[in-house]
This record gives structure tokens, sequence and C-alpha cells, in this order.
């Protein structure tokens, strides 16, 4: 595609901003589950759902919904995942119970799932191929962005002004983004390659693959436990006001993103011997909350450190699935990575679920060994994925093996 220097990175700001309101909109309920649970008379832990079934929707959305669409432009396609995303968002805004609220976020995250699945491949199309990684790290710069400021901020305005204004405000950033993709991305993009329905089963039937999925699910998903009700952890048991909570999860974010880029250098030789020893680390430090979580200087230490851990085995598991999809089904790499990102918010889901199950039985500390428990399951299975690496390697070499 014959774009300009200067209309490419116009179209990439158009994704990072799409980005950036997608990015936001995914945690924002982390933040304002309090404010929600108190203005619509629910427990902390039902209004915990907002995170849970948002996760369940990107979960089931982003493959099926990729591949019902692989024949549409992909321009098309664009808008009509923002335009869902700004309805999605502004009946969120208007909700005045939570079944209208959980209808709200599952609609979103259709958006979000199909987004995410398929912004990758614009931006790679946007440029020529020497420059194609750094165009994808520009469109995900947005989501950088919303992880570090665009979740404290809207906490920060939900406290202040209602956690619906905080909802209206991503709308707003929702059709500034559609406007930007209407005028600034080419309607020449190439469409969707569909994966035959046979190299889709031998993805979904890989031993290899499904062990992976899972190691995903539990190592990523392990942190939601505790993540998801952060903010009732921080004001009800270290003893934070609610303003200072905003501060702390800006905090967090940038932990986030910082480890983030550690976890990609970590990652770059050998993905799953990176990622078992992550797991193990995270575990680690998820405990340790259980017994730091009371005291301010503490708790803020372990949180920051939780931050720093939280996404730092996302680039590993994302090189992973591909090193795999492309050994044993070279077809299907796209899938396989549309199929991990089901198997992230999977992730998500679980642990919001779990966390809430814990909350409301034994309390909100014990969340941080349930988190540590799903984390050492995925050490462990990371350490059966090394095994066979191994035998990998000793059966046909270094060829196709990372070492």
């Amino acid at each position: 595609m014959a774009l300009s220097n200067h209309q490419s990175i116009l179209a990439l700001l158009a994704l990072a901003i799409s980005a950036f309101a997608i990015g936001t909109t995914e945690f924002i309920s982390v933040g304002l589950l309090p404010l929600i649970a108190e203005d619509l008379e629910i427990s902390v832990t039902t209004a915990g759902l907002t995170v849970s079934l948002y996760a369940l929707g990107v979960t089931f959305g982003a493959p099926i919904l990729t591949s019902l669409t692989t024949s549409m432009s992909r321009k098309l396609l664009l808008l009509l995942i923002m335009f869902i995303f700004i309805i999605g968002n502004s009946i969120a805004a208007f909700a005045t119970n939570i079944s209208v609220l959980l209808i709200a976020r599952v609609l979103s995250a259709f958006s979000h799932g199909v987004f995410m699945s398929i912004g990758s491949t614009i931006a790679a199309n946007l440029v020529s191929e020497e420059r194609r990684a750094s165009a994808i790290s520009i469109m995900f710069s947005g989501l950088t962005v919303a992880t570090i400021t665009g979740v404290p901020i809207g906490t920060f305005i939900g406290q202040q002004f209602g956690w619906r204004i905080a909802f209206f405000i991503i709308v707003v950033i929702g059709v500034i983004a559609l406007i930007a993709n209407s005028l600034l991305i080419p309607s020449s993009l190439p469409k969707g390659t569909r994966t035959t329905f046979h190299d889709q089963f031998k993805l979904l039937t890989n031993g290899r693959l499904l062990l992976l999925l899972i190691i995903t699910a539990l190592g990523y998903g392990g942190t939601f436990v505790v993540f998801t009700y952060l903010s009732p952890i921080l004001q009800n048991i270290t003893g934070f006001q609610e303003g200072t909570v905003a501060l702390i999860l800006l905090g967090y974010g940038i932990a986030i993103a910082i480890g983030n880029m550690i976890g990609g250098k970590l990652s770059n030789r050998n993905p799953i011997k990176a990622l078992f020893y992550m797991f193990i680390v995270q575990a680690v430090i998820l405990f340790s909350l259980l017994f730091t979580a009371p005291y301010k200087s503490l708790g803020l230490i372990t949180i920051f450190l939780m931050g720093l851990l939280a996404f730092m085995n996302v680039p590993g598991l994302q090189v992973y699935v591909v090193i795999l999809a492309e050994r044993f089904v070279p077809t299907g790499v796209d899938v396989a990575s549309a199929i991990n990102i089901a198997s992230f918010n999977a992730g998500i889901a679980i642990g919001a679920y779990l966390g809430g199950i814990i909350t409301d039985t034994i309390g909100l500390i014990h969340t941080s060994w349930m988190g540590a428990l799903m984390v050492i399951i995925a050490a462990i299975l990371s350490g059966y994925c090394l095994s066979f690496e191994s035998k990998d390697r000793n059966k046909i070499g270094v060829k196709g093996v990372v070492s």
C-alpha cells in the first residue's frame, strides 16, 4: 500500500486512539467497583461481574467474530467496531441497574475482541515491510498509555463526578477515534485471510497449543484474582483514602508498562524458560501480599511489584503461541493469536470470578494466595513445556526450536 510517511503516521495515530479507548474501558471498572456497588446498591462482588463478563465477551468474541468477519473490508469493520464500542459504553453510562450495565459491558467487549485481532494486521499494512514492527508498537502504545493514565484518571473522574461520567468520557474518546478512523484509515486495506475449518480443528486439538492456552489463562489471570478487587483492598485493608487510590493505580500502571518492556527483552531468546521463572517470582509476590497488605509501605511495595510482574508474561506468551503455531499449524498463526487473546481474557474472567467467591466467603485479603496458586500451576505447566522443548531438540535438533 503506497502511503506517504505523513499519512501512515496519522493513520497509526487513529489506531492508537482507538486502542487507548478500548484499553481504558477494559479495566476502568476495577477502579470504579466501590462506586458502582454503592450507587446500584449491590455487593462489590456483584459489581466485579463488570470485569469478568467483559473478559468473557472478549474470550468468545475474539476468535468467533474475527473468523466471521474475514471477508469484510478492514476499514468498514474497524468503523463498525468503534460504533459498537460507542453504543456499549453509552448504555453503560446511562445504566440504572446491574443487568443493563452487564449487557453494556459484554457489547463493548465484542468490539474489543475483534479490534485486538485485526489491529496489528491493519497497522502492518499501513507501512512498508521493514517498518511493520514499529507500526504495531505505535498502535499498541495506545493500550500502554491507557494502562498508565486512562484507568487512574477515569477512576479519579468517577470519584469526583460519578462513575457514569467516566464512561461518558470514554464514549467521547470513542467518537474521536471513529472520526479519526473514517478520515485517516485508507479504504484499500487487504481483507483478512480465512483459515480453513481443518486448520482451526488442528489448532484446537494440538496438545502443545492447548497446554499453552491453559498456561496463558492461569498465569495471566492469577493477578486478576487480586487486581479486580484492588480498590476495596487498598481502602478496607491497607487503609488508604479513596482519593489516594487513583494515584496508586497510576503507579501500578507505570509498573505494568515497565514490566511489559522487561518481559519482551527477557523472552527474546527462550520465551518458555523466561515464563517459567517469571511465574515463580509472580506467585511469590502475590502470596506475600497476604502479609504485607495491612501495612501501607510494605503493601505499596508489594503492589508495585505485582504490577511489574502482571503483564511481564504477555510478550513471552504471545511469542510462544506463534512459535508453536508455526511449528504445528503454519497456516493458522493468525487464528492461534486470536485464540490466545481469548485465553488472556478467559484468565481475567476466571480470576475475577474466583476473587469474588473468595471475597464473599473468607475475605478480600485471601484473594492473594488464590491468585498465587493459579500462577504456580502455570509455572508447573511451563516446566512441562520446557521438557517438551528439550525432547524436540533431541529429536530434530535446534531447527525450528528456540534455544
